[in-house]
């Protein structure tokens, strides 16, 4: 059976690609999102793949760009249908937020056909979103520095919080984020509608991160071979899982040295952070609140007081 996606149509063992029109720019112009449809020659399951829900987190472009290529729909079963750029204002201007309404796209779930440019948006991917079995949303941590990892946001009480715990782990990032996210999220609202869905956070970085995007595709794959789109059998390794944050400020405006790297096990009393004058004085010392997981950390050393600085995830164990 062919399937469609806005302008994209493949029959089976087919791709295509086209456009999802979704409103106009202000010179009335028409415009869509980039979209693309792998139809397996076999039937299966259906997973939804969408990136660059924020503007500027261009890892998740950098997967969709390196893996579709390597995906022969005559070795599927089931269809993929991908959004590849979400946020299609912000990414023009290379920003975060739409710049159109000043909207985080990521929290306009599940939308309004006839609301915001982002709400129209999100109410446009949701619906391709709602077709699937399976969604994958691919971030990352902005441009911020953070470790690869995927969040399961649906909440523990969820009634499809283990079927996301297991996408998450089939993805395997080795780290997991297991907390409930804010309401308007994706990972939120398709969980609310009977879809699993995850969104891995891939690094963090201005532009690109080769070693993110790596771990992206990778994860993509673990994905379609661990749910039987792709021949295989995939043994999901272990993930340390996090179930919590605590986030640091900054005590005072200065330059920050960070004593911890990416990825560091920090216990209660030790020093995550430095902050001196540019002249190198000394002017305070930060230390850990609690056990954890250096997750997250600000790029710039400059601070003003009160500034975010980092992020340790807490309440860490495995599964």
């Amino acid at each position: 059976m062919t399937t469609r996606l806005g302008t994209a149509s493949a029959g089976p063992g087919e791709v295509d690609t086209g456009r999802l029109e979704v409103g106009e720019t202000r010179d009335g112009s028409p415009f869509g999102l980039p979209v693309a449809v792998i139809n397996g020659e076999k039937p299966g399951d259906t997973l939804y793949l969408q990136a660059a829900s924020d503007g500027d987190e261009l890892n998740g472009v950098g997967v969709l760009q390196r893996v579709v290529p390597q995906l022969d729909p005559t070795e599927i079963a089931g269809t993929i249908l991908i959004v590849g750029i979400v946020n299609y204002h912000a990414f023009q201007v290379a920003e975060h937020r739409n710049p159109i309404d000043d909207t985080k796209m990521n929290r306009a779930y599940p939308g309004n056909e006839s609301g915001t440019s982002s709400e129209r948006i999100a109410a446009a991917t949701f619906d391709v979103a709602k077709r699937a079995d399976l969604i994958l949303d691919l971030h990352q941590g902005s441009t911020s520095r953070m470790i690869d990892e995927v969040r399961v946001r649906c909440g523990k009480r969820h009634r499809l919080h283990d079927e996301c715990l297991e996408l998450a782990k089939a993805f395997g990032c080795g780290y997991v984020l297991d907390q409930k996210g804010p309401d308007g999220q994706l990972a939120r609202a398709a969980p609310d509608d009977g879809v699993p869905t995850v969104d891995p956070e891939l690094g963090g970085c201005v532009g690109w991160d080769e070693e993110s995007i790596r771990k992206g595709v990778t994860g993509v794959l673990n994905v379609l071979t661990y749910y039987d789109f792709l021949e295989g059998k995939l043994d999901p390794e272990r993930q340390t899982r996090a179930n919590g944050f605590e986030q640091y400020g900054a005590p005072c405006g200065g330059l920050v040295s960070l004593q911890k790297d990416l990825g560091d096990e920090v216990t209660r009393g030790d020093t995550l952070y430095e902050v001196t004058t540019p002249f190198g004085e000394p002017k305070e010392t930060v230390t850990a609140d609690g056990d954890g997981i250096l997750w997250r950390t600000r790029r710039l050393p400059q601070v003003a007081t009160g500034e975010y600085v980092c992020s340790v995830g807490t309440d860490v164990d495995s599964y």
